[in-house]
């Protein structure tokens, strides 16, 4: 704990993997290592191999990406805690609040791993059989977009990222519309994104129908670090998590909303753990006197705690 207000971890979603994201921590610290291994038999998949050795392209398909991501968080939330550093909340963008219920104490490292297999392989099915993509629009406000959505059939608003930065999903030809339109409107920028689906939409309803009973046996235990959901922008209880979990493939991600509900919590430190650093530019934009720092491997570990002791 610091004196400069609460410390929230973050942990990012899909589009933040890097090939060889996890091979620097696992040798450096070995509770990593562990998670590894114990993520690799919860999933049935090599993930020492996908993490550390795998390029990109074996990482990129949802099923693998997925687990592959989280159990890279996961890692480093290990080498983070072996520091002595604990959050006072925890938030997860995506796929990313599966790793965020593992850290708020809810479930065990093999339970949100499970979970997640399932939850890649229930979403890469529901878009084969319904195709459709994404598109980030930047430069226009959220209501903006919103409108673009009611005008157009077939797309949806799927992630408030921060002010000025969402992204629609939905069916292709709906969503080269909407990028149209808004580029008529005035955005900055609008382009697809590289992905498989049109998650967060109606279009991946089939994929909550096949996850349904999976969510259904899982047990979660009330957290030990509260936990921020980016479904409702609120904080929710063990007993919540597995409606929520399972709305979530459809529902937005209202990370800007649930962010700045931290703000108001005190959060005054936010902590992305993880490959790269979105989430951290993007909690930037949505308020620019919260401290933000981002732990995507050993060298971040010391800039953490040079970060925490200075805030």
């Amino acid at each position: 704990m610091t004196s400069g207000g609460k410390i929230a971890f973050c942990f990012p979603g899909q589009g933040s993997l890097e090939a060889g994201m996890g091979r620097e921590i696992a040798e450096a610290v070995p509770e990593s290592m562990e998670v590894f291994r114990r993520a690799s038999e919860a999933s049935g998949l090599d993930l020492v191999h996908l993490c550390f050795d795998a390029p990109e392209e074996e990482l990129v398909d949802t099923e693998v990406q997925q687990p592959a991501l989280v159990a890279t968080s996961l890692a480093l939330l290990e080498a983070v805690r072996s520091r002595g550093i604990k959050p006072d909340f925890v938030i997860g963008h995506s796929v990313g609040e599966f790793a965020a219920v593992a850290a708020s104490g809810m479930v065990r490292l093999e339970e949100a791993i499970a979970l997640v297999r399932e939850r890649g392989m229930a979403m890469a099915e529901a878009a084969r059989r319904h195709p459709g993509s994404m598109a980030a629009i930047l430069g226009l406000d959220d209501e903006a977009v919103e409108r673009i959505c009611k005008r157009i059939r077939n797309v949806w608003l799927a992630n408030y990222n921060c002010p000025g930065q969402v992204v629609v999903s939905g069916k292709n030809a709906a969503v080269e519309r909407a990028i149209g339109i808004a580029g008529e409107m005035g955005a900055r920028r609008a382009v697809k994104l590289r992905v498989s689906g049109a998650f967060h939409s109606p279009l991946v309803a089939r994929a909550a129908d096949r996850f349904r009973p999976t969510l259904e046996r899982a047990k979660f235990s009330e957290p030990v670090f509260p936990f921020m959901s980016t479904v409702t922008a609120r904080l929710e209880t063990a007993r919540r998590m597995g409606p929520l979990l399972l709305e979530q493939l459809t529902a937005p991600v209202r990370f800007t909303q649930a962010a700045q509900g931290l703000v108001r919590e005190g959060v005054q430190t936010f902590v992305e753990v993880g490959p790269g650093n979105v989430l951290s530019g993007l909690v930037k934009r949505i308020d620019r006197d919260v401290t933000t720092v981002s732990v995507d491997g050993p060298a971040a570990l010391d800039r953490l705690e040079e970060t925490l002791s200075s805030v």
